[in-house]
C-alpha cells in the first residue's frame, strides 16, 4: 500500500471518529439546549463584566465589585435598548413609509430601466421576495420561541444563567481547575491551554463586537446626517443590531438606508449611501476589528460567512449570532494542537516508559 494512501486513510478515519463524537455531543446538547444556551450566554456576560469587576476589586470586596460590574453591564444594555427602541418607535411609521416608497421606486426602475421587466415578472419577483421575508420573520420568531420553549423551561434556563454568571465571576479558576482535573494526567496541560485559548477568543470577540457595532452605527449615522438622509437615527440603530452578525449583518441593514435614500433623496444620494456601506465595511474589516479584537477571531471573511451560514442552518438566528465566536475558538484550538500558534507551542508527547527501558 502506498505511504500516501496509508497517511490519508489514517487522517480520514480519525476525522470520522471526531465527527461522530461531535455528532453525539451535539445530540446531547440538543436535549438540554436551553441550559446550554444559558451557560453560553453566561460566559458572554462574564466576558463583559470581568474587566469591570477587576477594576472595582482594587477598592472594594470581590462580591460587591461583582454586583457593581453586573449593574454597570445591565445599565449599559438597558441604555442601548432604550435608544434603539425609542428611535424605532418615534420614527418607525416614517421608516416603514420611506421603505415602502423606496421599494416602489425600485419596482418602477425594474419596469422602465435597462432590465425592462414585464408586470408579470415584477409581480413574481415581489411575491418571491415577500415569501422569503415571511420565512425569515417566521424563522426568527420560531428560533426565539423554540430555543426556550415553555415558561417553565424559561425559568429554569434563567436560573441557570444567573447562578452561572455569579460563579463564573467569583471562582472561574476553581471551576476550570475542576474540569481539567477530570482529564487524564497526560492530557490535562493540553486541555488547560486549549480551553484558555478558546476562552480568550470568545471573550475577545464578545467585548469587541459591542465596540464595533457602536462604531459602525455612529459612522453610518454621521454619513447619513451629512447627506441629509431622513431617519438617520433609526437606520443607525438598525445597523447597530445588524453588526452583531459580522461581515454580512451591517451591509444588509445599510441596504434599507439606501432604499430610504432612494425614496427621499433620489438615486444619486442612494448611490452615495451604497458607497458609504462599502467604506464603513472596509474600515470595519481592515481597521476596526483588527484594532479592537486583535487576534481574538483571526478568521478570513469567507470563513466567517461560512460559519454564519452553517450556524443559521443548524440553529437559525441564534446560530448566526454565536457562530463566529465558536468558530474562532475552534480555530484557535486547531492552531494550538497542530503547533501553528507561536504564542502557545504544543508540548511534545511524554517519553514512552517502555521504550526508555
Amino acid at each position: 500500500m502506498p505511504d500516501t494512501l496509508r497517511d490519508v486513510a489514517g487522517i480520514v478515519w480519525r476525522l470520522l471518529i471526531l465527527g461522530a463524537g461531535l455528532v453525539v455531543l451535539g445530540f446531547l446538547l440538543s436535549k438540554i439546549a436551553p441550559v446550554a444556551f444559558a451557560l453560553f450566554f453566561a460566559m458572554l456576560v462574564t466576558a463583559w463584566a470581568s474587566p469591570i469587576m477587576n477594576i472595582f476589586r482594587k477598592i472594594m470586596p470581590k462580591v460587591i465589585a461583582m454586583l457593581l460590574a453586573l449593574l454597570v453591564i445591565a445599565a449599559g444594555v438597558v441604555a442601548i435598548f432604550v435608544v434603539v427602541i425609542r428611535s424605532t418607535v418615534s420614527e418607525g411609521p416614517k421608516f416603514a413609509d420611506a421603505v415602502t416608497s423606496g421599494f416602489q421606486e425600485v419596482e418602477t426602475w425594474l419596469r422602465t430601466g435597462p432590465l425592462q421587466l414585464s408586470d408579470t415578472q415584477v409581480n413574481d419577483l415581489l411575491a418571491q421576495a415577500g415569501t422569503a421575508g415571511k420565512h425569515v420573520a417566521t424563522g426568527v420568531l420560531g428560533d426565539a420561541l423554540g430555543a426556550f420553549g415553555t415558561i417553565g423551561t424559561l425559568i429554569i434556563a434563567g436560573s441557570v444563567f444567573i447562578f452561572a454568571v455569579i460563579f463564573f465571576m467569583l471562582s472561574p479558576d476553581r471551576i476550570w481547575a475542576w474540569v481539567v482535573g477530570w482529564m487524564p494526567q497526560k492530557l490535562a496541560p493540553r486541555v488547560d491551554t486549549g480551553g484558555r485559548i478558546a476562552w480568550e477568543s470568545i471573550a475577545g470577540y464578545t467585548r469587541g463586537i459591542i465596540i464595533v457595532a457602536l462604531c459602525d452605527a455612529a459612522l453610518v449615522w454621521i454619513g447619513l446626517s451629512i447627506m441629509r438622509v431622513p431617519l438617520a437615527a433609526a437606520l443607525a440603530a438598525l445597523v447597530f443590531l445588524g453588526a452583531f452578525i459580522p461581515v454580512i449583518g451591517a451591509p444588509v441593514a445599510t441596504f434599507f438606508a439606501a432604499v430610504v435614500a432612494l425614496a427621499e433623496r433620489g438615486p444619486v444620494i442612494a448611490l452615495l449611501v451604497v458607497l458609504l456601506t462599502i467604506v464603513v465595511g472596509s474600515f470595519d474589516g481592515d481597521v476596526l476589528q483588527p484594532l479592537v479584537m486583535g487576534k481574538a477571531v483571526n478568521l478570513h471573511p469567507l470563513a466567517i460567512v461560512f460559519a454564519i451560514a452553517a450556524g443559521s442552518i443548524v440553529l437559525g438566528i441564534i446560530g448566526a449570532l454565536i457562530a463566529v465566536p465558536i468558530a474562532g475558538a475552534f480555530y484557535g484550538i486547531a492552531k494550538y494542537v497542530t503547533n501553528r500558534d507561536p504564542a502557545h507551542p504544543y508540548p511534545p508527547p511524554p517519553p514512552d516508559p517502555v521504550a526508555s527501558t
